[in-house]
């Protein structure tokens, strides 16, 4: 999957965990941006620690447009009974996707080698289904949710910057949420930064 690309589009079952229901959904979800967050497997300790933390975090995602769901290679069954039993996952509301076909997980790029289980992962997809962002992570290494929410934010201020004839709008390094973008002259700016 390459930024910029449209991503493919699945329908799957999926646990609300709200509403205690499965129902199918369509991914990604169209007209939001959409943080699909990809995790190994259900009952395992570091995808406990991922979900919570997104989990805390939601609501300012929703807030800024944004739907935040989780798939693994799981059944939509295990997924409920995790949800009701773990500690950590049991505080949130973050949809789990059942992927056990692993045809979501393989076509965004996060089947493992093996081809056993999804790769710990995330993606942001901006409101028009195109990828914006991507990243893999060593299974044992949690997600940095708080670093994932500020790029989110940063790529949405991009895209939603007014776009001028020969300028550009982008994202310094350390960038935070408040702090200006830059604002570049493509042609007068070569060099000055």
């Amino acid at each position: 999957m390459e930024i910029g690309a449209r991503v493919p589009e699945f329908s799957a079952r999926t646990y609300f965990p709200k509403e205690d229901k499965i129902e199918s959904l369509q991914i990604p979800v169209a007209g939001k941006w959409n943080i699909i967050t990809f995790h190994p497997g259900d009952f395992t300790f570091v995808c406990a620690t991922d979900i919570e933390a997104f989990g805390a975090m939601q609501e300012q995602f929703e807030k800024n447009g944004a739907v935040v769901l989780a798939v693994s290679t799981d059944s939509i069954f295990a997924h409920r009974v995790w949800h009701q039993t773990s500690p950590r996952v049991s505080k949130t509301n973050i949809p789990l996707v059942e992927d056990a076909s692993k045809a979501i997980t393989s076509a965004y790029g996060f089947l493992s080698s093996n081809g056993a289980s999804a790769r710990r992962g995330v993606v942001i997809i901006d409101p028009e289904g195109n990828l914006q962002y991507y990243a893999v992570f060593n299974d044992a290494l949690g997600k940095d949710v708080k670093h994932i929410y500020n790029a989110f934010l940063g790529l949405k201020s991009i895209h939603d910057a007014p776009k001028q004839e020969g300028k550009m709008s982008a994202i310094p390094a350390n960038w935070e949420p408040g702090k200006p973008m830059l604002v570049v002259d493509t042609t007068k700016d070569i060099g000055k930064l």
